[in-house]
């Protein structure tokens, strides 16, 4: 199974503030780790919410609503996905992830959408087809 892997934003990383080398050198051992298992897919640390833009779509309207945002706790600073057998092993990786920082930082797994949690909105021959284009060479369900 597939998961993405967030990163929360802390109020340290919302300011622009770095980790510590140390720190950097703790989360490359540890990604370095998830490739070494066969584990990590992708990944990237995001800049902070003063840089970024969100589109509000209300029907056929949209509303470009620039940074940064207030709700720092609710921002994603960086993203891995990640191949694993199941939540179980996403959360054993997940438990051994350093901290970025020296106060409280979060972590959240979501597992994304495989072809068979949509059976009951496609027919077997949809679920079967392979994707077109470029889309279907990412495995995008």
């Amino acid at each position: 199974m597939r998961v993405m892997v967030f990163a929360k934003t802390t109020e340290d990383s919302e300011k622009g503030e770095p980790p510590t080398p140390e720190a950097f050198a703790a989360m490359d051992r540890f990604i370095e780790e998830l490739v070494k298992a066969g584990v990590f897919v992708a990944g990237a640390g995001l800049k902070n919410s003063a840089q970024a833009k969100r589109i509000v779509c209300e029907g056929p309207g949209r509303t470009v609503i620039d940074g940064p945002f207030a709700e720092t706790r609710e921002l994603v600073a960086g993203f891995s996905i990640w191949e694993v057998k199941d939540m179980d092993e996403a959360m054993a990786w997940a438990k051994r992830s350093p901290n970025p920082t020296s106060g409280r930082s979060e972590i959240e797994i979501r597992p994304f959408y495989e072809a068979a949690d949509l059976a009951e909105f496609m027919t077997p021959e949809e679920l079967s087809a392979p994707r077109d284009g470029e889309r279907g060479k990412l495995g995008v369900a």
